[in-house]
């Protein structure tokens, strides 16, 4: 099994994290008690970090399912106790998962620019599809300048190889 402790240690799942959770949640997860659940009191407490970033890094983990909570309720005061505990172990999963979807946005925008023709304002830079250029006679909806053809061949080259490369690094055909 996968701790905090050891994803920390590696620079790929590391930044990843930091991306997420940022400085202080890198914190807590390095100071993380090993096993066990403990409520976000508990970690503010143990870990000195301030209660509000425990608890914004906690849901955040959460929603990408690399902690998890216990909700249990005083039946005395009627207060609910949230207990969580770090599931590290989902860790490539979830980066998997955001892979995929990276990928679908990547090929979408590959096809569109395999099967657009663009022109572009050589004076502000807007960029057009041949439809949107031929419904404004080829000008400049903001500028008012004639506009060129846009080769687009080196997006469409950039794109396709950063396609290839995911598939690669995803196993997918």
């Amino acid at each position: 099994m996968v701790t905090a402790k050891e994803l920390l240690d590696r620079d790929s799942t590391r930044a990843y994290l930091f991306r997420l959770v940022g400085e202080e949640g890198i914190e807590l997860l390095s100071k993380f008690p090993e096993g066990g659940e403990f409520s976000d009191e508990d970690l503010a407490e143990k870990t000195e970090i301030n209660l509000n970033s425990v608890r914004h890094t906690l849901y955040t983990l959460y929603g990408k399912k690399l902690a998890e909570y216990r909700r249990i309720k005083n039946s005395e005061t009627g207060w609910l106790t949230y207990l969580w505990k770090l599931k590290p172990g989902n860790i490539y999963g979830t980066i998997s998962e955001e892979m995929l979807e990276i990928l679908e946005t990547l090929e979408a925008r590959a096809k569109y620019e395999e099967m657009n023709d663009f022109y572009i304002c050589p004076v502000c830079g807007v960029r057009y599809t041949f439809d949107e250029a031929l419904g404004c006679n080829f000008i400049c909806g903001n500028c008012e300048e004639k506009m060129d053809h846009f080769d687009n061949e080196l997006i469409s080259d950039a794109l396709r190889k950063r396609v290839d490369l995911l598939k690669e690094n995803l196993n997918v055909a």
